[in-house]
């Protein structure tokens, strides 16, 4: 199934778009009712699963697409050339944007709970999925530690 390109262009789009609540709720309003209440669904995932699905399906309709992705020997020249295809960085810029988000939302969790600082972590993560990750869990190990000794402090002084 071919898509329209306007199409394509207008999902990739809608979809950076869709996101962008979310991240500016966890970051700029984390403690507020409102955003625990979006934060605790899992619908935006659902709807970002659901696009990539159709992104995902309409992306390797040719058999020689999902071939290649298989191949245990494909060559980074190789994926660098399946990417240059508009359609399949638009499929997986969607992977990315649910990821992202996915991880953002378990670390904004992570900070309700144990109320360690996230904002950092959270911008990281919006911009750089795997250095957001890295510095909350930084962050959370450096907080559980001076954190543990105020409480023993408490206790014992």
């Amino acid at each position: 199934m071919t898509i329209d390109a306007n199409l394509l262009e207008l999902l990739f789009s809608g979809a950076n778009l869709f996101v962008l609540p979310f991240w500016t709720l966890m970051v700029l309003v984390p403690n507020t009712k409102l955003t625990r209440s979006v934060m605790g669904s899992l619908l935006p995932f659902a709807a970002l699963a659901g696009l990539y699905l159709f992104l995902f399906v309409t992306s390797f309709s040719n058999v020689e697409g999902v071939e290649a992705l298989s191949d245990p020997n494909l060559s980074l020249g190789d994926l660098a050339a399946i990417f240059a295809q508009p359609h399949v960085t638009a499929t997986g810029w969607v992977h990315f944007l649910a990821f992202d988000l996915f991880v953002g939302r378990w670390i904004y969790w992570q900070g309700q709970e144990s109320g360690v600082f996230t904002r950092h972590s959270l911008a990281l993560c919006l911009f750089a999925g795997p250095l957001g990750l890295l510095s909350h869990l930084f962050t959370d190990a450096v907080w559980q530690r001076f954190s543990s000794k105020a409480v023993e402090g408490e206790v014992g002084g």
